[in-house]
């Protein structure tokens, strides 16, 4: 009998809220389940989108226009959903991903001005089918978000990315578009607060994502 499909889980939100953290935080709580999990991110979870990566946050290189920008996250994210999503979700794993599709319908959509209706029809078109299960946005204000960014940038001896480097008002729509989108279907995006210590930022991910998990387990899901 082939596997249940997997669940897909995707975490959101502006510069500096602690994605990564959270990311490996809640794949550990997975597999501390039995639940085989694993993890990837946009852009560059493949080759391809490695190079796309790059010529996306690259600070010194030329800056795509507003159309060509989403253009790149769009190749990334075909190339992610057939080589690396779907062959894993046949399987029956969970997939955690830091940055999805909702990023491209905040950042290209509603705050480049693009339009997320727009941004969403050529979403589906890419993904082929595929949506997450759950986004998870952490919330935090944008100020800290980038204080936090250039304190581990300057950790790492590296500069701010082109995103990074954007000024604050940008950063601000952007909070505010991912919160649109939660309070637009909030069936599937749920606000996750992501001031306090981690620690405590996984419970509340947890507590909205084990629901999930064990309606799927029980063939629910």
């Amino acid at each position: 009998m082939a596997p249940r499909r997997g669940l897909f889980i995707t975490l959101e939100g502006g510069e500096g809220v602690g994605k990564s953290t959270q990311q490996g935080l809640l794949l550990k709580r997975l597999r501390q389940e039995g639940i085989k999990a694993l993890g990837s991110r946009e852009p560059g979870s493949t080759p391809l989108g490695v190079e796309l990566r790059a010529v996306l946050m690259d600070l010194g290189g030329e800056v795509p226009c507003q159309e060509a920008e989403l253009l790149l996250y769009l190749a990334d994210r075909a190339q992610h959903v057939r080589q690396v999503l779907l062959p894993a979700l046949e399987t029956g794993a969970v997939m955690v991903c830091d940055r999805f599709a909702d990023s491209s319908e905040v950042y290209q959509g509603r705050v480049r001005g693009l339009g997320w209706r727009r941004v969403r029809d050529l979403n589906h078109w890419v993904c082929g089918g595929l949506w997450p299960d759950l986004t998870l946005v952490l919330d935090l204000d944008p100020d800290l978000g980038l204080r936090r960014v250039h304190q581990r940038q300057g950790d790492l001896g590296l500069a701010p990315d082109r995103l990074e480097s954007e000024g604050l008002a940008f950063h601000q729509a952007v909070r505010q578009g991912f919160l649109e989108q939660a309070a637009a279907e909030p069936g599937r995006v749920k606000v996750v607060p992501a001031a306090r210590p981690p620690e405590r930022v996984a419970q509340d991910i947890w507590a909205l994502v084990e629901p999930l998990v064990a309606a799927w387990r029980e063939g629910r899901g």
